[in-house]
């Protein structure tokens, strides 16, 4: 199997259109026609995991954070980004960065920080906005099931954890097939009156291409008649962060234990007490202080995350306990998460879970 065909396998679990617009995600080098020996997960690409790669026979290696994010003018080996992509194109390693695509996905980093937690009830924290799309086709009526079918198909209609969701409504259309047309029905310079149904079906924007490719090729009219809109409606199973809920509520320092020993923690920064119990939690994996807001108006209790700065404290307002355990630490479920998903699609060909550390805070104590 060669790199890109290993790519196309996992993007139909994780698609990259999920990631964020600043985000470097995808193959960032590697010759996709190569064929893949073994793969490699791991969070972070850095030299000492290429050096793992190599001593695994491992030509892939698939990490959360993409080791080139900003551009590179050139390849000396001058700091650790350049020295980690020049060892991998010199030893025919390909590296492949997944990042925000998992952060904004249902089942991702903040869904295992919450399984982790034991919280239930989840929901999408900064749910994606001008993400969704609709369309609505005009059908003869006797390829209505078809064309239908070959919307479910390519992604259209799925909505949250339901799919195949569609409306149709029952009409009349008329049509005149002028000079130079090819009817389906009818004849040219007539007008007709056609028995015709519309459906209609929501769908993420990123599958608008597919969608309409293969509902034209269902089609049969020459001229398909459709409409898309953009829709205001946010996508409650899309975007950054989780809240969710403990079945019992728990003291503030209990909780900050509890968080502790949960996430095997050395320390956790925190804002003042507010003596108040603890039920309704947000998290967002990494740097999280743009969801503060975001979880004080869902009425959070507290809010997990990392790299939070001295003024972010300060939203917390008297209203929710802010808690900074780390960026790593918010995210060191990923490598498990990714090697479990992977380790299902592919049984033909070693899959490795890296046992470097690339985690770059220390803690003395």
């Amino acid at each position: 199997m060669t790199i890109s065909e290993v790519i196309s396998k996992i993007e139909t679990r994780i698609p990259l259109q999920q990631a964020e617009d600043f985000d470097n995600v995808g193959l960032l080098c590697g010759i996709p026609t190569r064929n893949v020996s073994g793969i490699l997960v791991c969070h972070d690409a850095l030299e000492n995991v290429i050096d793992e790669a190599i001593e695994r026979n491992c030509n892939l290696v698939v990490c959360f954070h993409p080791i080139i994010f900003s551009g590179l003018k050139s390849l000396t080996g001058k700091n650790y980004v350049e020295r980690a992509v020049l060892k991998a194109i010199e030893n025919k390693i390909a590296i492949y960065a997944i990042h925000t695509a998992w952060d904004n996905d249902f089942f991702g980093v903040n869904a295992g920080i919450c399984n982790h937690l034991g919280l239930k009830n989840l929901k999408i924290l900064q749910p994606k906005k001008n993400n969704l799309k609709q369309l609505t086709v005009f059908v003869p009526k006797d390829h209505l099931e078809q064309v239908k079918e070959a919307l479910f198909s390519a992604g259209a209609g799925s909505i949250g954890f339901y799919d195949e969701c569609s409306f149709t409504m029952n009409g009349n259309g008329t049509f005149r097939p002028i000079e130079g047309s090819n009817p389906f029905s009818g004849q040219q310079n007539i007008r007709e009156n056609a028995d015709e149904n519309m459906i209609s079906v929501i769908f993420e924007g990123y599958k608008q291409g597919q969608i309409l490719s293969t509902m034209k090729s269902a089609h049969p009219y020459e001229e398909v008649a459709y409409q898309i809109y953009n829709l205001d409606n946010e996508n409650q199973h899309s975007g950054l962060g989780m809240y969710g809920e403990f079945d019992e509520e728990m003291d503030e320092k209990d909780f900050l234990k509890f968080v502790k020993e949960k996430f095997n923690l050395e320390i956790i920064k925190h804002s003042d007490f507010n003596n108040k119990k603890i039920k309704r939690v947000g998290v967002l994996g990494g740097s999280g202080a743009s969801g503060i807001k975001s979880a004080l108006s869902k009425k959070c209790d507290a809010y997990l995350t990392g790299d939070i700065k001295y003024h972010d404290y300060f939203l917390a307002e008297s209203k929710m306990l802010i808690c900074d355990i780390g960026h790593y630490e918010s995210e060191q479920f990923v490598t498990q998460q990714l090697f479990e998903i992977l380790s299902q699609k592919f049984t033909t060909f070693a899959i490795s879970k890296s046992n470097e550390k690339t985690n770059p805070v220390n803690y003395f104590l």
